[in-house]
């Protein structure tokens, strides 16, 4: 039986070594092993610098046998066999125990590849029993020397037990077997972009002649990359279309609901609520990621689809990240509903919090059909929790949730429709990739009235007494009636219980001589600062009890509470108009995106909004260039991308995405934000004329392999 691409590698490289590669980099088949590229070539007649080895890496570098030194041990029986290595700009030694046998093959002279930790002894750098692979024997090497000086040498993503030269064997061993490899790019499509062949790519890529040959390889291997993964968010948008809907017509409760509205709505507002209206009666399930700065009115057009939904009697679930959303997002449902609206539509908590009889009480009317309106926590997965009619799925900040998730509560309907928020604005390039198979609308206007934010550092490193006017500049706003945010990464920064900051950031107290600030410590500062003395504070964190979280939310909306000092577990959905202040402490340790949602905070209502960013992170370097970013724009849309270039996609994909989507290899959604575009174009016109891949068997056998059967039901639930 032909090698394929889809083979199992234990059939083809043996059991143990395919055990070994489906551990370090979880492959299972031949396509797996050959998508593993190297990440560079060295080239026999070039030399790796020595002299900026990281100690406590594991590198691999190509040198030349210096000197060989075999000794007896001084207090112990045994050998050591010290072999200097070097490339010109320095020298490292490897060191063997027990085996002065190398020394008959490691001869002063010899070149070859040297892999191991980066050890450090004496002020030295050395390796401790590295593994190697020498160039040829003698005679042949001073033959081919000439001839093969600038034949590239791969060099792999590895392992301390899977160095790269063993990788190359198991990867010539599986080239040398692999069959015909079927095209996915159309051919026409390829020759157009002037792209080699799916097996040429291959080999060049893994074995090219010369250095020139690699770049072509991988611009072929990019488009395939691109070309596969979007016309498997294409395809699986099609599945959705091909799935049956009921359709929910408006009728008189969105007519009543508008009639009592006490504002406008902005023109975006009106055009996204029109587009989802539209979807809601269509012959197939709506699936629809709305995205908009904070505050700018996403609650009220997915309220308007709930109304919608109800109408034939439908039920819509919102589900929220954390019990303190949830309960807002029920309060603002309630408050916006009114007295006319809210008891037909019974809008009904479920959270695990609830007391046992409260939540029977819940869940009962959300089996009946009474509650059309559910807002609720994880608790909405719950296998208890069923739905007389579940219409419609709102997932509030979705990437808080996995894709399992999302499916669960989905399943709980008949095909409903699925409307996603962010307020997290993401570039084009990241929806394409991303959320290929939704369709994304943008909400960019905020609602008229709205003073805006003034943003500022404060650099402590520079100005540290501008950590003093910070707490006065609080201590004013108080004075004038109104109320502040102080927002820190940790709980206790002594304890470094700081589980809400943000892990792409965070550098988990580096040994810097920089102060911490937890909420704990930052509560202590205030209960001795004369400013503070008629101040009302009250703290707020992820490990508080969930009414209790609540209880400090609603007080200070209420105004009973001037000062909270938080975790980011303020970052969404928390609406205090009256809030005019937010302080950042340590801001270098959040994320761009986490920062301008905790800034959105302050600022809605007509009271302008003050946000300072507290760090000491020094000029220049990529903390502060991220913190003084958010202070430079208001507009999310922009620093969303300052965020993909600050952080790379690795980062703002994610891995709460399937895996098809968060395991680039060669593609980059930055760099190749075109080259994406032009691949989904030739995918959309590819699938319009061939629904079925019958025409495009190379195509439905990449998708097939890529998106595999796990992936394909991640994407289904997405």
């Amino acid at each position: 039986m032909p090698v394929t691409l889809s083979s199992r590698l234990d059939g083809v490289v043996g059991g143990k070594t395919a055990g070994a590669l489906s551990r370090a980099f979880g492959m299972a088949t031949v396509g797996d092993l050959l998508a593993h590229y190297p990440r560079r070539y060295a080239l026999r007649g070039e030399l790796t610098p020595i002299s900026s080895l990281p100690v406590g890496e594991t590198v691999t570098i190509v040198a030349e046998v210096r000197s060989v030194n075999a000794r007896h041990m001084r207090n112990r029986k045994g050998s050591i066999l010290e072999v200097v290595i070097g490339d010109g700009h320095g020298t490292v030694a490897l060191t063997f125990f027990n085996q002065a046998w190398r020394q008959n093959e490691l001869k002063a002279g010899r070149q070859g590849i040297f892999s191991g930790k980066v050890g450090e002894f004496k002020g030295h750098r050395q390796f401790a029993h590295p593994d190697y692979e020498l160039f040829d024997d003698e005679d042949e090497a001073r033959m081919s020397a000439e001839a093969r000086q600038h034949e590239p040498i791969p060099i792999y993503p590895a392992t301390s037990t899977l160095p790269s030269w063993q990788i190359q064997k198991v990867v010539e061993l599986a080239r040398t077997v692999l069959g015909p490899v079927p095209d996915p790019l159309p051919d026409g499509f390829r020759r157009r972009q002037g792209l080699l062949d799916a097996r040429t790519a291959l080999d060049r890529i893994h074995a090219p002649d010369f250095i020139e040959q690699v770049e072509p390889a991988r611009q072929t291997l990019r488009m395939h990359e691109a070309f596969v993964l979007q016309a498997a968010l294409l395809q699986q948008r099609q599945f959705v279309r091909a799935l049956s809907a009921t359709a929910r017509p408006p009728g008189d409760l969105l007519e009543r609901f508008d009639a009592a509205l006490p504002f406008e709505r902005t023109p975006d507002q009106v055009a996204v609520g029109d587009r989802i209206a539209r979807d809601l009666e269509g012959a197939w399930p709506m699936n629809r990621l709305v995205q908009g700065e904070v505050g700018s009115g996403k609650t009220l057009v997915a309220l308007r689809a709930m109304l919608q939904v109800a109408q034939s009697g439908g039920q819509s679930a919102l589900i929220a990240p954390t019990e303190v959303l949830a309960a807002q997002h029920l309060r603002s449902i309630a408050r916006m509903l009114g007295p006319q609206l809210a008891p037909e539509l019974m809008p009904t908590l479920l959270t695990g919090q609830l007391s046992a009889p409260e939540r029977r009480k819940a869940a009962l009317r959300v089996a009946s059909g009474q509650a059309r309106i559910v807002v609720g926590t994880h608790a909405l997965l719950s296998a208890s929790t069923t739905f007389a009619d579940l219409g419609l799925v709102v997932v509030d900040e979705q990437h808080r949730f996995g894709v399992e998730q999302r499916e669960t509560l989905r399943a709980k309907g008949t095909s409903p429709h699925v409307l996603v928020l962010t307020a997290t604005p993401i570039p084009r390039t990241v929806a394409m990739t991303v959320f290929g198979d939704l369709d994304v609308s943008t909400i960019r206007t905020l609602p008229a009235g709205r003073s805006g934010i003034s943003t500022f550092v404060a650099p402590l490193d520079e100005r540290p007494g501008w950590f003093a006017r910070v707490w006065e500049r609080i201590a004013e706003e108080v004075a004038l009636g109104r109320q502040a945010f102080v927002v820190c990464a940790a709980i206790d920064a002594e304890t470094a219980t700081g589980e809400e900051a943000d892990p792409a950031t965070d550098a988990a107290a580096p040994e810097d001589g920089r102060t911490r600030w937890g909420v704990v410590q930052v509560r202590d500062l205030l209960s001795r600062h004369p400013a503070f003395a008629s101040i009302r504070v009250e703290l707020l964190h992820g490990k508080l009890p969930s009414e209790q979280k609540d209880a400090v939310m609603q007080a200070f909306a209420r105004g009973e509470i001037d000062v909270l000092v938080a975790t980011t577990v303020v970052e969404v959905g928390v609406d205090v108009p009256n809030a005019s202040t937010m302080v950042i402490l340590e801001a270098d340790r959040f994320g761009v995106s986490q920062l301008h949602q905790l800034r959105g905070r302050v600022g809605r209502g007509s009271i302008p909004g003050l946000c300072l960013l507290v760090t000491e992170a020094p000029a220049g370097t990529p903390a502060r260039i991220r913190v003084e970013a958010v202070a430079a724009t208001g507009d999310g849309f922009e620093l969303a991308e300052v965020d993909l270039q600050l952080r790379g996609e690795g980062d703002v994909l994610g891995d709460a995405q399937s895996g098809a989507r968060s395991s680039l290899r060669l593609l980059r959604v930055v760099a190749d934000a075109d080259l994406i575009a032009l691949a989904r174009d030739e995918a959309e016109r590819v699938l319009d004329e061939d629904p079925a891949l019958l025409r495009h068997p190379g195509l439905a056998e990449a998708i097939e392999r890529r998106v595999g059967q796990q992936e394909r039901a991640a994407l289904a639930k997405n």
